[in-house]
């Protein structure tokens, strides 16, 4: 009989063997069992997160109610006060003034220790340590010295803040709600949500001993930035066009690839390209020389050919297709070189006939003329205010009514002018009515005419009695792909329009996407709307936290391409019911942003190909983004995920939504919540003139 040997080194007959080995095999079964049912449970906890994130958002509707009928006397006297902090809320967008790039920009001398501590607090801060090695060190050079006594308070909690620390010496206490946190010792960079936008400060910072501390202002910190992304750019688009087969391009294109070139550092004698070798990628030398050598089949040393230093180039024909490289490219240089690299499949991309895409619209501007005639005699005091729809930064929304006319309702928004002016966006409002007062598409709430008096500015705009997107995502925890599909195809639509009239939206978010009486979703709320020149990028950080790309975050300039990251945030959003990003405030919120999409665990019920599509929109380099690149925001509705869907039907309107609100009426407003009456007292005048154009 055969035998063989077991672990224990005794024999074992066959039967053994096979008794063993069916043993193992009843393990692996009831083990898979085990695992079958944890993913069973696994299924139903996840249903059940979301029935309870469905039934806390029910309460905070209800927390919300009762909090506005006791008015502030009883606020927090509610027995389901403590739930307001879980419950979901309404998220404000946030705006800083507009960049200007002619801030004055003063280096201060320090000792080289000083320098050093700087850049270490810089490197060591989630936020910081993502900027260029350029821009930190003009930051360094910019901080000037402060210095404050053992008591004195250097941050404190609710102020609003512009400028950021970095503590040399001493030691500070960190406090929020009168409660110590922390103390942090020199080395330290602290307040740096500040150089962002105008915030109140989330903590108090006092000083515990004698301090000093480097600072810097929110307007320099963002002047450097401008500066060196522009000098950046225009370094790099003249690089380009000394290149053959790019001279003829246009500036925009010539732009869009700058922004792509991905930057490469090489050690003197590394060899950067080989020649025989095959190769996709095409150089420009930044900083360095190289040398050109050719190895012949007689002779084992390289011929040396030439030598090429910055503003040379090599590798070109990889983007034409030939990639068998004809000639050796070594890194001459003891300091090292620096290349400027791009490969063929980037580069084909982003070439195309943009203008082809761009005028697929024509403005025939028959509907805006109509529509200014029928509303030019319209006075303010024609219009009839009968219930609040929401409440904004700037002031509220009503429903309204034009005197005699009981078989159409607007929305009327007005703005507070003393608030618009101290928060210093005059020019994103002027924007706003101007972007519009042109806009004519299906997807996007019309704007009928404009008012103003001494203390508002108002826009009377179509009204959408189905409600917020926000208010049914709230209610009904999360959409399916199906549901999710049709609410993105409708903001697609929208930035189409926008996108080949070279506008950026910038902020999406279900919160401004409002259902009209059919179910279709329009976008609303244009205040950080702006119109772009071609190729050129915007400055101003603006948006809300969860929804802006990492690119504004950074401060490195921004154009349409951020709106295809938020759609990407969009879809997430509603297939899950809450944003990928989210943190326990907006700079732990913009460091998750910052560590990128794949960072992000995708729940189960997002599809493969809503995945991939989300994954393909939140690119963190702009010009890799679907959208942007050479199909422009075609290849968004050739994705995978939008296989079969009926995109004629939608811009038709014929498509059946996937729901339809119940509007009874014209002055229907049960598709809204309810909001008390406003409570604060009239703003002051306003008489200097700014909005004159309004």
């Amino acid at each position: 009989m055969a035998t063989t040997v077991l672990n224990g080194g005794q024999p074992a007959s066959l039967a053994e063997l096979e008794r063993s080995l069916s043993e193992r095999n009843e393990d692996l079964r009831r083990r898979n069992e085990v695992i079958r049912f944890l993913q069973d449970e696994l299924q139903l906890k996840d249903a059940r997160i979301r029935e309870l994130r469905h039934e806390l958002d029910k309460l905070r509707h209800v927390v919300q109610s009762q909090q506005s009928q006791q008015k502030a006397s009883s606020r927090g006297s509610s027995p389901l006060g403590f739930l307001a902090p879980l419950l979901r809320t309404k998220r404000q967008a946030i705006s800083a003034e507009p960049s200007r790039d002619h801030h004055p920009v003063e280096k201060v001398d320090k000792p080289e220790y000083s320098r050093e501590l700087i850049k270490s607090a810089i490197l060591d801060n989630d936020f910081m340590k993502n900027l260029e090695t350029a821009q930190i060190r003009e930051i360094v050079d910019c901080m000037y010295p402060v210095d404050y006594s053992a008591g004195s308070l250097i941050i404190k909690e609710g102020d609003v803040g512009s400028i950021v620390y970095v503590m040399e010496e001493g030691r500070v206490e960190v406090s929020r709600d009168g409660k110590y946190l922390s103390t942090m010792a020199p080395g330290k960079l602290f307040g740096e949500l500040a150089i962002l936008y105008n915030c109140k400060r989330t903590a108090t910072i006092k000083a515990a001993t004698d301090c000093k501390l480097w600072a810097i202002e929110r307007q320099c910190f963002q002047t450097i930035m401008m500066r060196t992304g522009l000098t950046r750019q225009a370094e790099y688009t003249d690089f380009l066009k000394s290149v053959p087969i790019f001279k003829n391009l246009p500036e925009e294109t010539l732009i869009k690839i700058s922004d792509s070139l991905d930057e490469t550092y090489y050690n003197a004698g590394d060899y950067i390209i080989r020649q025989g070798a095959r190769g996709d990628t095409f150089f420009i030398i930044s900083k360095g020389r190289v040398k050109v050598t050719i190895k012949q089949p007689t002779v084992t040393e390289e011929k040396y050919i030439r030598t090429l230093t910055k503003g040379d180039f090599f590798g070109e024909k990889a983007l034409q297709g030939d990639d068998l490289r004809t000639a050796n490219i070594v890194a001459d240089d003891p300091d090292g070189v620096c290349c400027l690299v791009i490969d063929r499949e980037t580069f084909n991309q982003l070439i195309s006939s943009l203008d082809e895409i761009r005028t697929r619209y024509r403005d025939e501007n028959v509907e805006r003329r109509r529509i200014n005639e029928e509303f030019e005699a319209v006075r303010l005091t024609d219009l009839r205010v009968l219930a609040t729809l929401g409440v904004g930064g700037f002031g509220r929304v009503e429903l309204v009514q034009i005197q005699g006319d009981g078989n159409r309702s607007f929305a009327l928004k007005q703005m507070k002018k003393s608030q618009i002016v101290e928060t210093r966006q005059q020019q994103h409002i002027m924007s706003e009515k101007e972007i519009m007062g042109e806009a004519d598409c299906p997807f996007i709430v019309k704007l009928f005419k404009t008012f103003k008096d001494r203390k508002y500015l108002y826009m009377l705009m179509e009204s959408c009695l189905g409600g917020e997107l926000w208010t049914i995502l709230r209610d009904k925890g999360h959409f399916d792909d199906s549901t999710t599909r049709f609410y993105t195809a409708c903001v697609v639509e929208a930035f189409d329009y926008l996108h080949s009239r070279n506008i950026i939206y910038r902020d999406l978010k279900p919160e401004n996407l409002l259902l009209d009486e059919t179910g279709y979703v329009k976008l609303v709320d244009f205040g950080f709307a702006k119109r772009l020149q071609h190729g050129r990028k915007t400055w101003t950080f603006c948006g809300t936290p969860e929804y802006v790309a990492p690119e504004v975050i950074l401060n490195r300039g921004h154009d349409i391409s951020a709106d295809y990251w938020s759609l990407g945030v969009l879809m997430f959003e509603l297939l899950t019911g809450t944003p990928p990003f989210t943190g326990a405030d907006p700079m732990k919120t913009y460091n998750i942003i910052l560590k990128g999409i794949d960072a992000i665990d995708f729940p189960r019920n997002i599809t493969r190909n809503a995945t991939a599509l989300i994954k393909k929109l939140c690119r963190d380099n702009p010009a890799e983004r679907l959208g942007y690149q050479k199909g422009g925001i075609s290849e968004i509705q050739k994705h995978k995920w939008f296989d079969g869907f009926n995109w004629e039907g939608l811009r038709n309107h014929t498509l059946s939504p996937p729901l339809l609100p119940n509007v009874h009426n014209v002055t229907d407003t049960s598709n809204f919540d309810d909001y008390p009456p406003d409570a604060d007292q009239p703003p002051p005048d306003d008489v200097s003139g700014w909005d004159s154009e309004f």
